[in-house]
């Protein structure tokens, strides 16, 4: 079911957002050669909480944790260690908060100190796909426009997107109507209407598509060992196109 919000819900959702664009800016700081996931984990949790915010994902479903921290070939849903992080790794976070009644989602890639330029490209070229998919979702296009549009700079890049997770409807719930996936063909799906709330993410993978889940039933790698990047906005459709909820 795909749940239209109002004015003053979006504006909810905007500042349920922002406080993660800010945690991004407060957590990229920190990542560097020797910290480990679990205190960037740690630190997440009081920096949502001190925003009058509850992390999202902590016991969701029986997550254990506020962050998911997916390093080299994690594509999502990896869980915070005391493993250091090390130099030219790359770490995909994937955070919510529930505020005032409403989640937010947001995900970003980053580089542990000097990575390859292999690294990089692949960093940069998700970030792409996330604003190409977020360009469609405009009022009368399809879901699916927003899918080809992310398929396309990722494919014509040489890499692949995953195709057993995808993005999804977002509001009350942290995950609602419609699944979002991040291949297709256009013109499929719902018609995209102003006040849709939507959580767009590719998942990119720097060899094969496929992934499969390890032995602690969270954890996402590639099947191949292959490098992942992942990028996420919560973003709400208006009548002029798409707004960033979780930008600054």
């Amino acid at each position: 079911m795909i749940i239209i919000k109002n004015e003053q819900e979006i504006a909810i959702m905007r500042e349920a957002n922002r406080i993660l664009a800010h945690l991004f800016d407060h957590i990229k700081n920190m990542i560097r050669p020797g910290i480990t996931t679990l205190e960037l984990d740690q630190e997440a949790e009081v920096f949502i909480r001190s925003r009058g915010a509850l992390p999202a994902f902590k016991g969701y479903r029986g997550f254990p944790a506020t962050l998911c921290t997916s390093v080299n070939n994690e594509v999502v849903h990896g869980i915070p260690s005391p493993n250091l992080l090390r130099e030219g790794d790359i770490v995909s976070i994937d955070v919510g908060a529930l505020y005032e009644g409403f989640y937010s989602d947001a995900a970003r890639t980053f580089p542990v100190g000097t990575i390859s330029k292999q690294a990089q490209n692949l960093i940069d070229v998700t970030k792409k796909s996330l604003e190409a998919g977020i360009s469609q979702a405009i009022p009368g296009n399809r879901i699916s426009d927003i899918s080809a549009a992310v398929q396309k700079v990722v494919e014509s890049a040489g890499f692949s997107v995953v195709r057993d997770f995808v993005g999804h409807g977002i509001g009350r719930g942290l995950h609602e109507g419609p699944q979002i996936a991040n291949f297709g063909k256009k013109g499929k799906g719902p018609v995209i209407q102003e006040g849709m709330t939507l959580a767009i993410e590719p998942m990119v993978n720097q060899g094969s598509w496929r992934v499969k889940i390890e032995n602690d039933g969270w954890t996402v790698v590639t099947a191949d060992s292959s490098l992942s990047a992942h990028f996420e906005d919560s973003i709400a459709v208006m009548k002029n196109g798409p707004m960033i909820l979780s930008a600054h």
